[in-house]
Formats: structure tokens, C-alpha cells, sequence
């Protein structure tokens, strides 16, 4: 039988039908192997996603939570908001990846101290003097994000979690202090849980001192007097 067109096709619609339905699936991508490709999910995330975590974590640190909205979230980190949803979650959830980030990455010399110092006292010296650099390096916002980022803080949630972190630091200087006195480095009557809030004290004031100007040469001088109200006994020979 002939077509309108001239062109020869078989009798019936059978095979029509098979040659059309063998045309459709030649055309359909993966159509050779049986297996047929679904279209693609969304469109592929078109930014570096650390790059954008790093640029959120300093506005987060120049200007607080609060103070920090989405859009100027989503202008600092150059992407829109269902991208900045999509990626991070909501700004509760991108602050907390933020301040593990800050921890990591500049917030760690105090547990290192810690950790490699051999008494307290070493400890809280290496951290002060430590801070007294970090809180003033040029290239980001001077002072501390979990100190500064509270302030005016109006959501529990965040404010709680950030209350919990700087507790955590004395409860773990007042861990080695009364470890100290035990051993007979420290006199028998130090007040431990006194001792440590002094020294989160200072942190914490050094972080504020530091966003209104002070240099580091000043804070050192500062964690300098602080050292010298530490007592002196035992076996401690620093």
C-alpha cells in the first residue's frame, strides 16, 4: 500500500504500530540497553558550598545572629535564598554549622591548650596569650563569634546553645585546676569554680576589648596581669 507521500507501507496496523514504537524508543537515551534515563533532579548546585559557609561564618562574626538576616545572608554568600534553603537549612541551621566551622578553624587553641599544657596554669596563660593574638589577626572580625554572636540575641535556642559552649570552656579550666590542687600543684584552699569564671572572664573581655580597638600587644598585656593573681605552691616549678 502507498501513503499519502508516496512512501510504501506494509498492509494492516501492526506493523505500523511496532515501526513507530521502535522510532520512539531509537530516540529515548538509553533506549540501546534497555534502560531508560529519568529526567535529572533540579539543577546542579551552581556555587562552592564551603566557600559560601566561609563567607556566612564572617557575617555571622561582624555582626552577631541577630543582627544577621537572610538577605544579607544571601547577598554576602551570592546566592539565593532557595539555594541558601536548600544547601544549609534554615539561618538557625546555618548559624550551628557555622559555629562548629568557627570552632575548628579559629576557636581551637584553647582546648589545645589544654590538652598539650602540663598544669592549669600553663593552660590558661597559653590561652589568654593566644587569644590575645586571634582576636586581633587582621582578615576577620576581631574578638570572639561564640561572645559576640549573643549579643542581643532574642531566639533562646541559639542564645542557649552559645551559653553552653563558653560554660563548657570553664567547666573545663575548673576541671584541671581542681585536678591541680590535687596533685599539690595548687594550694590545698584554691577556689577552682572561682579561678575558672575569673579566666572565662577574661576571655570574654578580652573578645570585647578587641572589637573596640584594642591591640594585641594591650590584651597581652592584660592576660599578663591576670596570670599574676595565680597562686604558686607545690610542685609547680614555672
Amino acid at each position: 500500500m502507498v501513503n499519502d507521500d508516496g512512501t510504501t507501507r506494509a498492509g494492516g496496523h501492526g506493523p505500523v504500530k511496532a515501526e513507530r514504537h521502535g522510532t520512539a524508543q531509537a530516540e529515548m537515551p538509553g533506549a540501546s540497553t534497555g534502560k531508560v534515563r529519568g529526567r535529572p533532579r533540579g539543577r546542579p548546585r551552581s556555587f562552592d558550598r564551603e566557600t559560601a559557609l566561609e563567607k556566612a561564618l564572617l557575617a555571622f562574626w561582624e555582626h552577631g545572629y541577630e543582627a544577621t538576616s537572610v538577605s544579607d545572608l544571601t547577598r554576602v554568600m551570592d546566592i539565593g535564598a532557595p539555594s541558601l534553603y536548600a544547601a544549609f537549612g534554615d539561618k538557625r541551621s546555618l548559624f550551628e554549622e557555622v559555629v562548629q566551622v568557627y570552632g575548628a578553624r579559629y576557636g581551637s587553641f584553647t582546648e589545645q591548650a589544654l590538652t598539650e599544657e602540663p598544669t592549669a596554669r600553663d593552660a590558661v596563660e597559653r590561652t589568654l596569650r593566644q587569644a590575645a593574638t586571634a582576636y586581633t589577626e587582621p582578615g576577620h572580625p576581631h574578638g570572639c563569634l561564640v561572645v559576640h554572636a549573643a549579643a542581643n540575641c532574642s531566639t533562646p535556642e541559639v542564645g542557649q546553645s552559645l551559653r553552653d559552649r563558653r560554660n563548657a570552656n570553664i567547666a573545663a579550666f575548673e576541671s584541671r585546676i581542681r585536678a591541680d590542687v590535687a596533685a599539690g600543684v595548687l594550694p590545698p584552699g584554691t577556689d577552682a569554680a572561682a579561678l575558672a569564671r575569673h579566666t572565662g572572664a577574661m576571655i570574654q573581655g578580652m573578645s570585647q576589648q578587641a572589637r573596640d580597638g584594642a591591640s594585641r600587644e594591650e590584651l597581652e598585656a592584660v592576660a599578663e596581669i591576670a596570670m599574676s593573681i595565680w597562686p604558686r605552691t607545690g610542685t609547680h616549678t614555672g
